[in-house]
């Protein structure tokens, strides 16, 4: 089994949202699927298929969560200080070619989200990073071809 590094505001927002749709998806779709058969012949009744679709992803949903949560290990990087790029680190990069700089902090797999800066740690660029220093320098593929940053910053909040 696999472990998932993740940070333990990463863990709270997976048990957060396995809570809701728990306590609150699962019963109102059971409560939909009910009203659906109440309007009879299921076999052409759209309220009910739809109702039976969303409920299968509710229940996959559900199962996923649980898988994921169970192999998570929480890594504590509060802890951690120095200027290597390790797991949990916000790393400061200055782009070689055109020097704009990018802020990037270094998470786990679920809870990757690039629009709030936070790159998954088994990325292109999260793997090319780890282990690295201020003032190094990486070059990553990307979609867009081969881009080279400087490692300008490193730290641990």
């Amino acid at each position: 089994m696999e472990r998932v590094p993740m940070t333990a505001e990463g863990l709270k927002s997976l048990e957060d949202e396995l809570k809701v749709l728990k306590s609150v998806e699962r019963p109102a779709i059971i409560k939909a699927i009910a009203a659906a058969r109440e309007h009879g012949d299921l076999s052409e009744n759209a309220e009910y298929t739809s109702a039976r679709e969303k409920q299968g992803f509710i229940e996959g949903r559900i199962a996923e969560l649980e898988d994921i949560i169970s192999r998570t290990e929480v890594i504590d990087f509060s802890k951690l200080t120095g200027k290597v790029v390790k797991f949990g680190a916000t790393v400061r990069l200055a782009d070689e070619d055109t020097d704009e700089k990018v802020k990037y902090q270094i998470v786990g797999p679920y809870e990757a989200d690039l629009a709030k800066g936070r790159i998954s740690v088994t990325s292109p660029i999260g793997k090319a990073l780890i282990g690295k220093s201020v003032g190094d320098t990486v070059e990553v593929q990307t979609p867009r071809g081969a881009k080279s940053y400087e490692v300008v910053a490193v730290q641990f909040k």
